[in-house]
């Protein structure tokens, strides 16, 4: 009976003699290049470790000197309102001039004879910004 070539047994290419033997070979090359790209791998990730510890320590310097320079100025802000709330108050303008020395029209003025040469201050001073 006359076979038909549907009927074949499906044919299987031949291996390459020796292909494992390549494989096996090149397998010390390929284990080098990946050990390579892990060395350089933990090195970026240690440089980016490092500089991210830097940028957070900078950082937090930064914000600190900014929080101080904004507890500053708003200390400078609730001086100057008070100021000028207080600008128009007589009671706090005759204070104001008697801190610089100035006596009323109606009062005498008496020194003592051990007063010193240089008066000291009167009133505590208010720094305005």
């Amino acid at each position: 009976m006359l076979a038909r070539m549907d009927d074949a047994p499906p044919s299987v290419p031949p291996r390459p003699r020796g292909s494992w033997w390549r494989r096996a070979a090149r397998l010390p090359l390929a284990l080098m290049l990946t050990s390579l790209l892990a060395a350089l791998g933990i090195v970026q990730l240690s440089f980016q470790l490092a500089n991210t510890g830097y940028r957070t320590l900078s950082w937090t310097q930064q914000h600190r000197q900014t929080e101080a320079r904004i507890a500053a100025l708003e200390s400078d802000i609730r001086i100057l309102q008070d100021a000028r709330a207080a600008a128009n108050d007589p009671q706090y303008l005759r204070q104001l001039a008697r801190c610089q020395g100035f006596v009323g029209a109606d009062e005498k003025v008496v020194v003592s004879p051990s007063a010193p040469d240089v008066p000291g201050e009167n009133c505590q001073m208010v720094r305005l910004p």
